[in-house]
């Protein structure tokens, strides 16, 4: 299973989700792949020292000479590898504007890696453009974050008609595997509100796990790591566990 994370509104939980449910899934015994599409990195500084990176996805996906095993680097997490993202990644988009198989990059070089894991993560990065087609045709699962607050929903018709029109054209497979309530405050109104109508407008694709507004989330990558390393006994930890059972029980 290959899960795109995406949602081109920022500050949705895109990158705490990629992390967690990656990290979730390895301590699960799923052997699993996280694969960084965003040039800001965040979800590979939080497994790895980005100093010591010399090749990165970015270069995977420009060379075709560089094989897979030159640039995956195991996480400190059993059953976890990290195809790691770095500023390089920005210069991407660019250079694939106007080429025939622009938006089957990651599609084609994922092909016969894919199979060596039980799960492929991909997190992107707060933008509709290439880079997130690319993950998007390459994917066969979407989960698509959504704050529960009162601007949820801005842009989330501009994502849904993507998906369509991706399915439509280049990848028919591509499914919405969920849509995941993050950064859920129950004690404000607005919150529960908003967590409503989200609901009511997915209904039957909402994950039943919701991802609560978690301090020991929110402070996890500032010190490298998921939250089962930082606070396994923590409420963001259970909750992540719980979306993992969900995602393996659909699969």
């Amino acid at each position: 299973m290959i899960i795109t994370i995406a949602n081109q509104k920022g500050g949705v939980g895109k990158t705490t989700t990629a992390v967690n449910l990656s990290a979730a899934l390895a301590l699960a015994g799923r052997r699993t792949l996280l694969i960084d599409m965003d040039p800001q990195a965040n979800s590979t500084v939080s497994f790895i020292d980005t100093g010591g990176i010399e090749l990165s996805v970015f270069h995977f996906l420009e060379n075709r000479d560089i094989k897979f095993e030159d640039v995956v680097v195991s996480s400190n997490l059993e059953n976890l590898d990290i195809l790691p993202a770095s500023i390089a990644l920005a210069k991407l988009e660019s250079q694939m504007v106007g080429e025939i198989d622009g938006h089957f990059r990651l599609k084609d070089r994922l092909e016969g890696v894919s199979s060596l894991y039980d799960y492929v993560i991909i997190d992107t990065p707060p933008t509709l453009g290439l880079i997130t087609i690319n993950t998007l045709v390459a994917a066969t699962h979407l989960i698509i974050p959504i704050q529960a607050s009162y601007f949820a929903l801005e842009g989330t018709d501009d994502l849904l008609d993507t998906f369509e029109k991706v399915r439509s054209r280049s990848n028919p497979e591509l499914t919405i595997l969920g849509v995941l309530i993050t950064l859920f405050d129950r004690r404000i109104v607005i919150a529960r509100d908003s967590a409503a109508h989200i609901r009511g407008m997915f209904k039957e694709r909402m994950f039943h796990t919701v991802i609560s507004r978690n301090v020991r989330l929110e402070e996890s990558p500032a010190f490298k790591e998921s939250i089962f390393t930082h606070a396994p006994n923590s409420k963001g930890a259970g909750e992540y566990q719980r979306l993992a059972r969900e995602i393996m029980n659909h699969g």
